[in-house]
């Protein structure tokens, strides 16, 4: 059975990109263009992974979703790597590190993400039941 991805994008053709890559690659997509869809999906579907963007409805709409997933029993273990190209975009002379409270997710990939980077990265924290 293919491992299913999750992704939280509200850009149609990135969306799009990578759902052919990850598709070639054999793993079962699933996509939503807004935080609460992308929450009520991943508690409905139960992904082995989650690939989040940050800014979508807000700028800040990623930073949040991820932390509603990490408090709910039931997506709390399901990691979640986030692509964003929010620091170019807003200019910030600072990046972003994954930690328990304010930003519980796995890795943090800079848009736009090369395709074996990626790659490797959903290798690394798939849910390898």
């Amino acid at each position: 059975m293919s491992k299913k991805v999750l992704m939280i994008d509200d850009d149609p053709e990135f969306v799009e990109a990578i759902s052919n890559l990850l598709d070639a690659k054999g793993y079962d997509v699933h996509t939503a263009s807004n935080g609460k869809d992308g929450v009520a999906m991943a508690k409905a579907e139960n992904p082995d992974i989650i690939l989040l963007d940050v800014m979508m409805t807000t700028k800040h709409e990623g930073f949040d979703v991820a932390r509603e997933l990490h408090d709910d029993p039931n997506t709390k273990e399901t990691s979640i790597i986030m692509m964003t190209g929010i620091r170019r975009e807003m200019n910030l002379p600072f990046g972003f590190e994954p930690d328990n409270t304010w930003l519980p997710v796995k890795t943090f990939l800079e848009k736009p993400v090369k395709p074996e980077v990626l790659l490797k990265a959903i290798d690394e924290h798939i849910r390898k039941a």
